[in-house]
């Protein structure tokens, strides 16, 4: 800017020449006046803004509706008609009593429970939202299922064997469950139906691959490498790794989701109590938000301007019932803190998702053998009792046109 010269003052003049002039000036005179406005970055009517550009998807990804929010079409009244007939309800999957309590979100009560595989993780919505299935990983054995649920009736079918189960994804054109093989450093592509396997891809270096979110395209996903203070960049159009991002020495990266414009990525680290906020493109951490003890769950608000972080109280993988659990509540615009809920009498919010009209947040407690229904416009709690060590319950139904997996990852 030149000096001597407010902007707002030199804005407003030189606007009004070109305004002037254009009633009375050759089109090259005022293709010149219009360039300067062009050259001093100056709107051509105050407050104008750039549409954002459309996204270029991978073929067979359903378009991106909205480029400067990806959770656009998760809204609360941007429900699927292929859930209409589904019930409302919380499946709550507990690792040991290897079983699946169901929770009526009206009523809060558990309604039905049912025996599922060894070791049951996350309970995952498909791509076409027509099933859940239950991860049962059988950690330590080789007898690894995925139990599909009914979200019509509520009930379990008959599981089918699968290595290591320990996540699963979607592919985001729907072609290929992504079975997330922890223990194996593999990521498992199966026919999304029958979960016949398609093809594997090594992830060597990612020791305790786990969780995992996609970028605003479909191009790529990042996966956490809990066990080795890492994240891992997956390229899925090439199906290949590629690269590692080390994080700081002793991190233990957890869940992980993207911002709404797409840019940035936020993981959570239960060793370090906060969130990385990763650069996608550039694949670099340029920021950390220290939320609370054992940063652990991320879930985006219904109308996708906060992001909810469960912090499990502890730091390490097993813990004690009454830790210092709590829940983080992040501004995705300012990345800044604007809420923090204690548990009351300490306990261990971990993984969940929000109701559809956004109104409580669903987290397992993994170490009370609870499930926390938080109001999330005060941070009150009430405490359902479940089965022993609940993990990855889904709140169904649930916004959105697709799933792109875990507990809930719908666009």
């Amino acid at each position: 800017m030149t000096a001597g010269f407010s902007g707002s003052f030199f804005e407003s003049q030189l606007l009004e020449v070109v305004v002037q002039r254009s009633r009375t000036t050759s089109p090259a005179v005022l293709g010149a006046a219009l360039g300067m406005v062009l050259v001093f970055g100056l709107p051509l009517h105050a407050g104008a803004q750039p549409p954002p550009r459309a996204v270029e998807t991978v073929p067979g990804m359903p378009p991106v509706v909205n480029p400067a929010n990806v959770y656009s079409e998760t809204a609360a009244d941007k429900l699927s008609p292929a859930i209409a007939s589904h019930l409302p309800r919380v499946y709550v999957p507990n690792r040991q009593s290897n079983d699946v309590f169901v929770i009526d979100q009206a009523t809060m009560q558990v309604v039905d429970k049912f025996k599922v595989g060894i070791n049951p993780q996350h309970v995952v919505p498909s791509w076409d939202l027509k099933t859940l299935w239950v991860t049962n990983n059988a950690e330590g054995r080789t007898d690894g299922s995925l139990t599909p649920i009914d979200p019509v009736t509520g009930k379990a079918g008959k599981s089918i064997p699968v290595d290591d189960p320990y996540n699963m994804y979607f592919t985001p054109d729907g072609k290929s469950a992504i079975v997330v093989a922890e223990a194996l450093k593999r990521l498992d592509f199966r026919d999304p139906q029958t979960m016949k396997l398609q093809s594997s891809l090594a992830v060597p270096q990612c020791k305790g691959i786990n969780h995992a979110d996609f970028s605003i395209d479909g191009r790529y996903a990042i996966f956490t490498c809990e066990f080795g203070a890492a994240l891992a960049k997956i390229d899925f159009v090439e199906r290949k790794v590629l690269g590692y991002l080390q994080l700081k020495k002793g991190a233990m990266p957890q869940d992980i989701r993207i911002s709404p414009d797409g840019k940035l990525f936020f993981v959570a680290d239960m060793h370090s109590g906060g969130v990385w906020v990763i650069d996608g493109e550039s694949f670099k951490d340029i920021e950390f938000i220290a939320t609370g003890v054992g940063a652990h769950g991320l879930y985006p608000s219904r109308d996708g301007t906060k992001l909810y972080v469960a912090n499990r109280g502890s730091g390490h993988v097993f813990g004690p019932p009454g830790g210092k659990g709590s829940v983080t509540v992040i501004d995705f615009a300012t990345r800044k803190i604007i809420a923090t809920w204690p548990i009351p009498g300490g306990g261990s919010p971990d993984m969940g998702n929000v109701s559809v009209d956004g109104k409580v947040l669903w987290l397992s407690g993994r170490f009370d053998n609870v499930v926390y229904a938080i109001d999330t416009t005060n941070g009150e709690v009430k405490k359902i009792p479940v089965g022993r060590e609940p993990h990855g319950l889904t709140v169904w139904p649930q916004p959105g046109r697709y799933s792109l997996g875990h507990t809930g990852n719908l666009r």
